[in-house]
């Protein structure tokens, strides 16, 4: 299982550096859309800061400490400063992951949400599900912004049979 969500996870993240790369310009990520709440840039540090403090830091004792507010709150990064937090979230999602011992997974998950407890296998694939919902909402958002109809390839079978 592990495995598997290193798959899926690494698949994601490849999508997202690529959803980065296709704005034109480094103005776009941050436009504001009438009715959407987030701006790409910002579902791009908030998807980073998630992985990283959820994966890394309470699975991989990264010591990655995050700033949720500043997820949102932050603008003006580059596509080339975004890509490259997504390469550091997906190094970190990558190490932990490959490095976690499998029975790792029925253990329950080392930082309570909501004030409740859950195992570390299931709220690893609600992260996978949270990754790829906010993908989607950045995929539209690119969208939206640029007028551009080429998709970056999201949730592509490929990886599943080549991993």
């Amino acid at each position: 299982m592990l495995k598997d969500l290193h798959t899926l996870f690494a698949r994601d993240l490849d999508t997202l550096r690529a959803e980065v790369a296709l704005y034109p310009n480094d103005v776009l990520p941050w436009q504001a859309v009438a009715g959407c709440p987030n701006s790409g840039g910002n579902l791009v540090l908030h998807l980073v800061g998630n992985l990283r403090h959820f994966i890394g830091a309470q699975l991989g004792a990264t010591g990655y400490i995050r700033d949720r507010t500043a997820e949102f709150a932050s603008t003006g990064f580059t596509r080339a400063e975004l890509q490259a937090a997504v390469s550091v979230a997906s190094t970190d999602v990558a190490r932990t992951l490959l490095s976690l011992e499998p029975a790792r997974l029925a253990e329950p998950y080392p930082f309570p949400t909501l004030g409740k407890s859950t195992v570390t296998g299931l709220f690893l694939l609600h992260l996978s599900a949270h990754l790829a919902f906010h993908l989607g909402q950045l995929d539209y958002h690119r969208r939206v912004v640029t007028g551009d109809r080429v998709g970056a390839g999201a949730l592509s079978l490929a990886p599943l049979f080549n991993p």
